[in-house]
């Protein structure tokens, strides 16, 4: 390894004017910031506002249509939902591995090379560069962290020779994170990184990433976990005033604070709108006056034509004059005015059918799908709200695929007396992703697909195949509760969706009448449940 690789390993994120449009609509506007070393950056907003798009233009994956991205050139990029890779379990590991144990080698040569003359001290100072990278990076003990990371991401039990390309999406994504973890990289991009890790892999997460010395920049859906990692927070919804009220779009603090701001700043938005259209609307009728205004429509009479005509071009005079000063205000005005705020999706809808059934819903027996899932009893009746959770690989998912009839299992009995079954899995997937979510919706419900506020109108008639991964498990949503099933099969609900409506639709769960059975590891939503919950193991 080259010395020229220890100089300056741990610089700054800059993001300079960065913009990106995509048909004709421009997702990142001119969009600045700088990060430090060890800044923790959430990237937080609506779905569909350019979360990933941003975090692939700063890992270097995709280009701006203008401005620039000044990056370290140590960085891993830790997408969603990782490409398979050429090799094995161990092939990546080692790749992760490798920069610290070369450094460590670097660091004993250099050391052991000190031991001869060094007139010029370029030894010394070699050493000195090596050794700072090699305590910046912990690589001394890089080997040691491998087996706890594995174990508390849950891919410890994965054989070694195992090729990559044959592991499961949640386990791809977990062997990756482990890696990035492993290997403390001067700029680290994570894309939802807590979509497949259970508490034991969250709570790693949130004592490792504060102990990374780059920078840190991550899109989360975890409130918890924006609550507790961020230094600071980058919010790409629009603001007429920004996050900060001057213009700039970060917050220090976390997430329970910045809700509160934000509502604030909005509210600010909305009030600063309405004021300036009233006082345009003011503006705009006084520049449609007439004369008549400033001369009281009075005749002259007969003896003082003379008079009132003298009058009269004083009374034009000041008219044009205030015109004049009317017109500039109102040019200004609008030149200054705050555009609309623009229109919020707000989920307020029941998700399940009344409770027209009585008794047990479901009734699983002895119930066993080999190597996924073990139940012995499960009974879930009529209207009950069921939480189910459970480490990764414990059959949460496996559990609602029974219910719902898509999987068989290998041994024991299962009933479920529900007319209409709503299913959503983890993963979304549409058969044509030409078509459009207002033609896959269709008119045949009675409530339209806007109604539901689960989608912006200019979204509606986009190819699903183009919608952001929140926006499509959204539209998936929105199909279900039109169906009005009378049990609810949600596999993580949360994941991939926008905050605003994770706590919405916790709210419309609370109200909703039917049956819902909810497997999650969110911990937000477990830490306020309040009906019954199995934890599976």
């Amino acid at each position: 390894m080259s010395n020229t690789f220890f100089a300056d390993p741990l610089g700054p994120l800059i993001a300079e004017d960065v913009t990106r449009s995509f048909d004709g609509r421009t997702v990142l506007d001119h969009l600045s910031f700088t990060a430090a070393p060890g800044t923790r950056l959430a990237v937080v907003g609506e779905n569909g506002v350019g979360k990933t798009t941003l975090l692939r233009i700063l890992a270097g994956v995709d280009g701006p249509d203008s401005g620039h991205v000044r990056r370290p050139a140590d960085l891993v990029y830790v997408p969603q939902d990782p490409d398979p890779v050429a090799g094995t379990v161990a092939d990546l590991l080692a790749a992760a591995l490798r920069p610290l144990r070369e450094a460590v080698l670097e660091l004993q040569r250099l050391g052991e090379a000190l031991d001869s003359p060094d007139p010029d001290g370029t030894r010394a100072a070699a050493y000195d560069r090596v050794l700072a990278w090699v305590t910046a990076y912990d690589a001394w003990s890089a080997d040691e962290r491998v087996a706890a990371t594995a174990s508390a991401l849950g891919v410890a039990d994965l054989t070694p020779e195992r090729p990559v390309g044959s592991l499961s999406g949640g386990q791809r994504t977990r062997l990756t994170l482990a890696a990035a973890l492993v290997r403390r990289p001067a700029l680290l991009i994570l894309d939802e990184p807590t979509n497949h890790l259970d508490p034991a892999g969250v709570e790693l997460l949130e004592h490792e990433l504060p102990t990374l010395p780059g920078v840190v920049v991550f899109a989360s859906h975890d409130r918890t976990f924006l609550d507790r990692v961020p230094t600071q927070l980058l919010d790409l919804d629009p603001n007429a005033f920004g996050t900060d009220g001057e213009g700039g779009r970060r917050f220090g603090g976390g997430w329970s604070a910045y809700v509160d701001h934000r509502d604030a700043a909005l509210a600010r938005w909305a009030q600063t709108h309405h004021e300036q259209q009233q006082e345009l609307r003011a503006l705009r009728a006084q520049t449609r006056l007439g004369t008549e205004s400033i001369a009281h429509n009075r005749p002259p009479r007969d003896n003082d034509k003379f008079i009132y005509g003298f009058k009269g071009q004083r009374v034009q005079k000041t008219h044009a004059r205030r015109l004049a000063q009317t017109e500039r205000r109102l040019a200004d005005a609008e030149r200054t005015q705050v555009r609309k705020p623009p229109r919020r999706l707000s989920f307020d809808a029941p998700l399940t059918a009344g409770a027209r059934a009585s008794g047990e819903v479901v009734q699983l027996r002895d119930v066993h799908v080999s190597g996924r899932l073990r139940l012995d009893r499960l009974d879930v009746t009529a209207g009950e709200h069921l939480l189910v959770t459970g480490a990764n690989g414990a059959g949460k998912s496996t559990l609602l695929a029974v219910i719902a009839g898509r999987l068989t299992p290998d041994h024991g009995t299962v009933r479920v007396t529900a007319r209409r079954i709503g299913y959503l899995p983890q993963d979304v997937t549409y058969d044509d992703p030409d078509r459009t979510p207002a033609d896959l919706f269709g008119a045949d419900h009675p409530v339209t697909l806007r109604e539901l506020g689960l989608l912006l109108p200019r979204d509606e008639h986009r190819p699903v195949g183009d919608l952001s991964s929140g926006q499509r498990r959204r539209f998936a949503l929105a199909l279900l509760i039109a169906q009005a099933p009378d049990l609810l099969l949600l596999d993580e609900p949360t994941n991939h969706i926008s905050l605003q409506l994770a706590g919405e639709l916790e709210e419309a769960l609370g109200r909703s009448p039917g049956t819902v059975v909810v497997t999650s590891h969110d911990r937000w939503l477990t830490q306020h449940w309040a009906g019954p919950s199995v934890a599976l193991r």
